[in-house]
C-alpha cells in the first residue's frame, strides 16, 4: 500500500530591490546543493493565503508588508534531503513597509529556523549561477 504524503499549500513573497530578490539560503546535504527560496510559509486551515503570507513574514523576518498582489500559483514537486515533496505555492508580489529595510545588506536569519536571509541578484538565477525555489518563480519575475 503506498504511503500517504501531504501536499503542502504555501504563500510566498516576491520582494524586489531593483534587480535583486529577497530570499533565504539553504543547503541540501544529500545533493550537496546550495539553493535559495522565497520567504513565506504554510497556509493554515481556514486562513486566506494573503493573511498567511503576512503572518509568515512577521514570524520569519519581523516585517510588515504593503502592496500585496497575487502573481500566480506554481506547483513545486521536488526531492530535498532525499525525501520527495510536493507544494502548491500562492505567489504574491509585496513591498516591505519599512523603507529602511531596503538599505540593509545584512538581513540576518529566518527567526524560526536560522537560514540566512539575503538579496539575490535575479540575473544569477537567469544565468544558472544560483538556484531559486519554488521552481517556476523566475518565469513570473524575470527581469527585462
Amino acid at each position: 500500500m503506498p504511503s500517504q504524503r501531504a501536499i503542502r499549500t504555501l504563500a510566498m513573497a516576491v520582494v524586489l530591490r531593483g534587480a535583486d530578490i529577497l530570499v533565504s539560503q539553504g543547503r541540501d546535504p544529500v545533493k550537496g546543493e546550495t539553493f535559495h527560496r522565497l520567504l513565506g510559509g504554510g497556509i493554515e486551515f481556514g486562513e486566506p493565503a494573503e493573511e498567511a503570507l503576512r503572518r509568515e513574514m512577521r514570524e520569519e523576518i519581523a516585517v510588515e508588508l504593503t502592496g500585496v498582489e497575487r502573481l500566480g500559483v506554481v506547483e513545486n514537486i521536488f526531492v530535498y534531503d532525499g525525501e520527495p515533496g510536493h507544494e502548491i505555492v500562492f505567489l504574491y508580489s509585496a513591498t516591505v513597509a519599512d523603507p529602511a529595510f531596503y538599505d540593509r545588506d545584512d538581513l540576518g536569519t529566518v527567526l524560526d529556523e536560522g537560514s540566512p536571509v539575503l538579496w539575490l541578484p535575479l540575473q544569477d538565477v537567469v544565468d544558472g549561477r544560483a538556484i531559486l525555489y519554488p521552481t517556476g518563480v523566475i518565469d513570473l519575475v524575470r527581469p527585462g
